[in-house]
């Protein structure tokens, strides 16, 4: 099936709730038996991990079933779990697969709360944190310990959007024997390819693209046949469950993920190549766009682009940033993205980046939502202009 197909298909079982169009919502913690011998069944099926089944609520019922099974068939690996965050999902992931004494790689691009678990958390318990170029490419090569058992690859990075070899970086760690776990939250899986470039683990905050609607906290991991018994098992250990409510809302994202991102690629380059053009911007950091440095490895393995981008504005402190921000309409200031809504918030690079961040304004994060492009770029002269007005009084 094309994907547009599976985005409506995945998961969908109507003859099991009585010709339901959608999975409906399962709320359960106690799951009965009508017999001794069904329980031992049920039981069985449970321990031999057979798709669907379950003995207590904990472990899932129809409704995160259904999701779990459309994303392993959208991300195309061999099983999925859902999380109630991004962060629950990347958290049990890595701890699933690394124990004291081992190395992980992670880039210094990635999403803050990652670097921060990894040295917060796994850090304390012996795990050794090592920060690295995301785009170093076959580079990573020379990081390679003999205790390296993961390399954690996020592209782009949420905030400075650098683009990474992943196949380059794969083939690496793969020479090594340590696994990929890939951040595959702004791509979605219809825009990267996780499984097909070599990755190991791939996980999205489905709070985002996946939801749609800015409603529900979720995340989800997508394993290969190696890594899910690990990474099942821990996520068993540590209680880790979603509520049936936000994953019906999940579910009902997925069956129009696809013409939302149509929509978020089409507008946010409608945007980005505006914003381009005006001299109030230093810079527009968007992979899409022929100026970022990753634009070609960005063309060779993405199929699209999302809404979320970069821009670099010329404004002359604190206060030029707040007038530009506060004078946007259609622009919320908040974190997350990947909603119908759209957002724009100013951040500093990571301590990692030092000099390697190569613009000197102040940079605002942008995401694109689903409104009419014009709207946002009249929104955005405003916005420039009280910048301006701002810079000249002080």
């Amino acid at each position: 099936m094309r994907e547009s197909t599976q985005l409506v298909s995945a998961g969908r079982h109507p003859e099991r709730f009585g010709g339901l169009v959608n999975t409906p919502i399962c709320r359960a913690s106690t799951i009965l038996a009508g017999s001794m011998a069904q329980w031992e069944d049920m039981k069985r099926a449970r321990a031999a991990q057979e798709p669907g089944a379950t003995t207590y609520g904990r472990y899932g019922t129809a409704t995160a079933h259904a999701f779990e099974e459309a994303m392993a068939e959208l991300e195309g690996g061999y099983r999925s779990l859902v999380f109630p965050s991004g962060l629950a999902a990347i958290a049990t992931a890595l701890t699933a697969l690394l124990k004291v004494g081992d190395h992980i790689l992670v880039p210094y691009s990635a999403y803050c709360p990652t670097r921060s678990f990894l040295e917060g958390v796994l850090g304390r318990y012996g795990v050794q944190v090592q920060v690295y170029e995301p785009a170093c490419g076959n580079g990573v090569e020379s990081l390679m310990r003999p205790n390296t058992r993961v390399v954690f690859v996020e592209s782009p990075g949420s905030e400075t959007l650098e683009i990474q070899d992943v196949p380059a970086i794969v083939a690496a760690a793969h020479a090594h024997g340590a696994w990929v776990v890939m951040d595959n939250t702004w791509a979605t899986p219809l825009f990267f390819k996780a499984f097909e470039h070599g990755v190991d683990v791939s996980i999205h905050a489905a709070t985002k693209y996946i939801v749609g609607h800015s409603d529900a906290m979720l995340g989800v991991v997508t394993c290969n046949e190696t890594t899910w018994p690990k990474i099942r098992e821990t996520a068993e250990n540590m209680g880790q469950t979603a509520s049936p409510d936000d994953i019906f809302l999940a579910l009902r994202g997925l069956r129009t993920m696809g013409v939302r991102l149509q929509k978020h690629m089409e507008s946010g380059l409608r945007v980005a190549r505006w914003l381009q053009e005006q001299p109030e911007v230093e810079a527009v950091v968007h992979p899409a766009l022929p100026s970022h440095p990753g634009h070609a490895i960005w063309k060779r393995d993405f199929k699209g682009a999302s809404g979320l981008f970069t821009v670099v504005l010329r404004a002359s402190g604190d206060k030029s940033v707040a007038a530009f921000v506060d004078t946007l309409s259609h622009f919320g200031l908040g974190v997350s993205w990947g909603g119908y809504e759209s957002l724009a918030i100013p951040f500093s690079p990571g301590k990692h980046h030092g000099d390697r961040w190569p613009h000197k304004g102040r940079a605002v994060r942008m995401h694109v939502g689903l409104e009419d492009p014009e709207d946002l770029i009249a929104d955005l002269k405003k916005g420039l202009a009280a910048m301006v007005a701002c810079n000249e009084a002080t």
